[in-house]
């Protein structure tokens, strides 16, 4: 078993430097890269800013209705959403809702490439397979996921502010008090530095299975499965190593 765990890490670095040598034609890469864009990054648009919203709407609801003590100023709300949305949900929830997505269709392409024998191809072609079509993905998610994280926080305050007015549970200004209050710059820098990091595992962890995986197309399901659940297990355990070394 543990033999099986290292030879595992080992191929997995081995293609991973592969993949990051440089591209034989930049056309090429960039042609990939914007494809990968539109694949793994706008088409998550939808998704992201539905989830956002409505957590945004339940963390405020929520909020109030634990909010027992006229002591306790209603900016409280959006001080809580704030926080919420940017230290944890947006870049480790959606990271997570990313890696079904995303992972799943990486999985899915280049283990189909896989077990139809396309990368072999590529190779008898003086082509280097895992560079054509392992860092284009790595790019694309660690530059677009940021700007899919920005999104959802967002939407996520302002579905909480919808929640919060137009429920009645707290005035807009104090909304809005509580989420300029106390605003740290570095949360956000915390929230985007993880969200790399994710993006990172996603990609690459989700690449690795399809590039590795044997037999057909139900050995295919496997690795997607395989893909998601390790790399939602790394994104929880690389959350706490870089909360500890950001935050503590």
């Amino acid at each position: 078993m543990n033999f099986d765990i290292l030879h595992n890490v080992g191929e997995y670095v081995t293609i991973i430097f592969e993949a990051f040598k440089r591209p034989d034609k930049w056309s090429v890469f960039r042609r990939q890269l914007f494809y990968d864009f539109m694949t793994l990054g706008i088409e998550s648009i939808g998704i992201v800013a539905f989830v956002s919203l409505f957590t945004g709407s339940i963390i405020t609801i929520q909020t109030a209705s634990n909010i027992d003590s006229p002591f306790i100023p209603l900016y409280t709300l959006g001080y809580t959403a704030r926080q919420m949305m940017v230290l944890e949900f947006s870049p480790t929830i959606i990271s997570l809702i990313l890696a079904g997505k995303v992972g799943s269709r990486i999985t899915s392409e280049i283990g189909t490439m896989r077990v139809t024998e396309q990368i072999d191809a590529l190779r008898v072609m003086g082509v280097n397979p895992a560079n054509y079509l392992i860092l284009p993905k790595i790019t694309a998610a660690m530059i677009f996921n940021p700007i899919l994280i920005i999104f959802s926080i967002f939407l996520g305050l302002v579905g909480g502010w919808l929640a919060g007015t137009l429920l009645g549970l707290v005035p807009s200004d104090d909304f809005i008090l509580g989420l300029r209050s106390w605003f740290d710059p570095f949360s956000i820098t915390y929230a985007l530095i993880k969200t790399v990091v994710f993006a990172f595992i996603i990609t690459s962890v989700s690449a690795y299975k399809g590039y590795t995986v044997k037999g057909g197309s139900v050995d295919v399901g496997k690795a997607s499965t395989e893909a998601i659940v390790v790399s939602s297990v790394l994104i929880i355990v690389f959350d706490l190593i870089l909360t500890q070394m950001l935050l503590v």
